[in-house]
């Protein structure tokens, strides 16, 4: 995609685009753990249920979930550094929405926009930096300094959001968003040139407004269903309207000479086991991490800051770890690097669903590290394996949607997980047996993808990996150690 760029200007100074584009993907993954800090605090000052904090989250990954395609698309057919900079002033303003949103319906619509923002800034930044760096070496490189350093905001973000929120309340987390947007827009109006692809295919609208829609429905379901009843006509309503708009998607990308999601790719086990895995991944990471701070407030009495601090090692060891993944994989083949790494989530939070409320952090923290190892060693793996099944064209276009999927399950987990505790409680289950209920069966699921893998995840070599330059335009390894 990169590779075909035709530069418009001079070449924006190197280190000035590595600043800017890293800072723009620190911004996103930031807000991807902050807000989970602060959930019980947005939880006791809007007056809101699980169903509300289930809102605040999946609003935002579905919307980055269902536009992350189109956003590469958006950025080379109508130049990334236009793309870019209207990612970062739809996200820095949603941010303000967001802090001074007076309901919890002003607040979900900020973080839907949000998501938006996002969907368009992540890879528009990317695509800037490979379009700068044609050399692939050089651009390997730049692409691991962009990913390293922007997923610092990852483990800030829990540690940031106890603190903001505890000194400021739960609109802090999100009013920190605004000085860096502004900083990044003044630096990124002088300091980058355009560039675009002539050659990028059309936007695919009806496929994206159609997963939209159809992932929508299903999300509204699995969150409202346990509050409205699961046979209730408004739930049953969303999950058939679910059904029959996916059934157009899918009948839509079949016909469509440019499909966001060519269905062919799945035609190859080795695309369709990863990303299936991704799916599980996206689950189970984002479906538990969701409920991590809320464990340590009201199960165990944490203050906010100490809950912040106290998810640490599993975003601590993602970014440890993460880096190493791909040459792991690389070394060993894709099949036992993911099944080990599943199989170590899926301990770790079989493990975290027998954690009480008095079982001391010394017990604690090594169940979340455990985990967070295990999901650090499958993700670029996963997205590795999804690339190799792909013609080495469409290497960008299988890192995408493997991307996608993640954020799938991400939505899904947070909806699904959610529900199972809501289930328990109206069962007359405490909040903390829920939640080792949720951690359990998001373990097991984990351990089960981890048998599929190892079973169907075809082993690969060095030398049968895609050539640098399809995998330097993979905007996956820096989200891969997004929750």
């Amino acid at each position: 995609m990169a590779a075909s760029s035709a530069a418009v200007g001079s070449r924006p100074h190197r280190g000035v685009l590595l600043t800017v584009t890293c800072l723009g993907q620190f911004m996103v993954l930031l807000d991807n753990t902050i807000v989970g800090a602060a959930l019980p605090d947005m939880r006791h000052r809007l007056h809101t249920g699980l169903t509300g904090l289930q809102w605040i989250v999946d609003a935002y990954v579905l919307l980055v979930a269902m536009l992350l395609l189109s956003g590469g698309v958006f950025a080379d057919r109508f130049g990334r550094k236009r793309v870019f900079l209207t990612g970062v002033a739809v996200f820095t303003g949603a941010s303000a929405l967001c802090a001074l949103a007076p309901s919890l319906g002003w607040l979900i619509a900020g973080r839907a926009l949000q998501g938006i923002g996002a969907a368009a800034l992540s890879p528009a930044s990317l695509a800037l930096l490979a379009a700068a760096h044609p050399a692939p070496q050089d651009r390997v490189k730049a692409i691991g300094l962009w990913a390293g350093l922007s997923g610092i905001g990852l483990a800030a973000g829990p540690v940031a959001g106890g603190v903001l929120t505890d000194a400021f309340g739960w609109p802090a987390i999100f009013l920190v968003n605004v000085p860096i947007g502004v900083a990044l827009l003044l630096a990124g109006l002088r300091g980058l040139d355009e560039s675009r692809n002539p050659g990028a295919p059309a936007i695919d609208v009806p496929g994206t407004v159609l997963s939209v829609l159809a992932v929508g429905a299903l999300t509204y379901g699995l969150i409202e269903g346990g509050a409205r009843g699961w046979t209730s006509p408004p739930i049953l309503g969303a999950f058939a309207a679910g059904a029959v708009l996916l059934a157009a998607f899918l009948a839509v990308e079949a016909c469509r000479e440019a499909p966001m999601l060519p269905l062919r790719l799945f035609r190859e086990r080795l695309f369709t086991v990863s990303n299936t895995a991704m799916v599980v991944v996206g689950f189970a990471l984002m479906g538990s991490s969701f409920f991590f701070s809320q464990f340590f407030v009201y199960v165990q009495g944490s203050s906010l800051l100490a809950a912040g601090v106290r998810t640490l090692p599993l975003s601590l060891a993602m970014v440890v770890v993460s880096p190493h993944a791909g040459r792991l994989a690389a070394r060993y083949g894709f099949r036992p690097v993911v099944t080990a790494g599943l199989v170590l989530a899926g301990l770790g939070l079989v493990a975290l669903g027998a954690v009480h409320a008095d079982t001391g952090y010394g017990n604690v923290w090594w169940r979340l590290a455990l985990a967070g190892t295990g999901f650090a060693l499958t993700m670029s793996p996963l997205t590795g394996a999804a690339i190799q099944s792909a013609a080495p064209q469409e290497g960008g276009l299988a890192s995408g949607i493997s991307g996608t999927t993640r954020q799938i399950g991400a939505v899904l987990g947070v909806a699904v997980l959610g529900g199972v505790v809501r289930a328990r409680q109206s069962a007359g289950a405490s909040f903390g047996s829920g939640l080792d209920t949720a951690f359990t069966a998001a373990g097991v699921l984990t351990l089960a993808t981890a048998v599929l893998t190892g079973l169907w995840l075809t082993r690969s070599t060095p030398a049968q990996n895609p050539p640098a330059p399809q995998r330097a335009a993979d905007p996956a390894p820096a989200e891969a150690s997004t929750p």
